[in-house]
């Protein structure tokens, strides 16, 4: 195989557990693990109808790892899994990321992805059994659901990838947003994500009321952590 080719995920996985029982296979993702500033966003996605599935829209190669794609190209699919998909969507924001660690918050806004996808679809899943795919290693804690951690699963389950996309599309228009309010640091071009341009801003201006006071170098640049300025204004998180 090419080492070049980008890894398509198919529906395997969800097509044997469908055929072993469950009524829905429902993958889960998060976005904004690493970057200095803003949420964590997560999103579960769970394929509408598996019977009118039609494979030949060459759009379906598209719901892959998020990181594969194009900003143009997500924004594309994001509207394209809606209409296929049924989803749920989860926010932590960085107040609650420095209070609890990345990890913690990460899973947090999945069990929040998941009961928004419950509170949708109420109707649709009582009484239904379901499993939920995680991208990665770990299995979310304390969840009454079925699980299946997959490593890569974003590279290998189309219902993580529709999720990946839709949490990364999510955030990434979310620190948009942000960047109106802060405009100093460039967030919309790297997303809160340590890039030089970020760095350099943080040196000049400090952190703004949205960065991660926990996370490094900023923790190390800031002798209170939960203590800052911004244009003069006192904040915490």
């Amino acid at each position: 195989m090419n080492k070049m080719a980008k890894a398509i995920a198919t529906f395997e996985y969800e097509e044997k557990l469908l055929a072993s029982g469950f009524d829905f296979v429902l993958g889960i993702d998060e976005a904004g693990r690493g970057p200095l500033a803003g949420p964590v966003v997560a999103s579960v996605a769970t394929l509408k109808n598996f019977k009118s599935l039609n494979l030949e829209d060459k759009r379906w190669n598209f719901i892959r790892d998020s990181k594969t794609l194009s900003e143009k190209q997500r924004e594309v699919m994001f509207d394209f899994i809606y209409e296929h998909f049924y989803v749920g969507v989860g926010v932590c924001d960085h107040k609650t990321i420095d209070r609890i660690n990345i990890l913690e918050a990460s899973f947090l806004a999945m069990k929040k992805a998941i009961t928004d996808f419950q509170k949708n679809q109420k109707e649709l899943i009582q009484d239904r059994r379901c499993i939920v795919l995680v991208d990665g290693n770990k299995i979310i804690p304390s969840l009454s659901l079925e699980q299946l951690a997959i490593v890569s699963g974003d590279k290998l389950a189309k219902s993580i990838a529709a999720a990946s996309i839709i949490a990364k599309v999510t955030r990434d228009r979310m620190i948009c947003k942000e960047d109106e309010l802060y405009p100093e640091y460039g967030l919309a071009k790297h997303k809160g994500y340590g890039t030089r341009v970020h760095l350099e801003a943080l040196k000049k201006y400090g952190p703004c009321p949205i960065h991660r006071l926990s996370f490094e170098p900023i923790k190390s640049w800031t002798k209170q952590a939960k203590e800052c300025y911004y244009k003069g204004v006192r904040y915490s998180n």
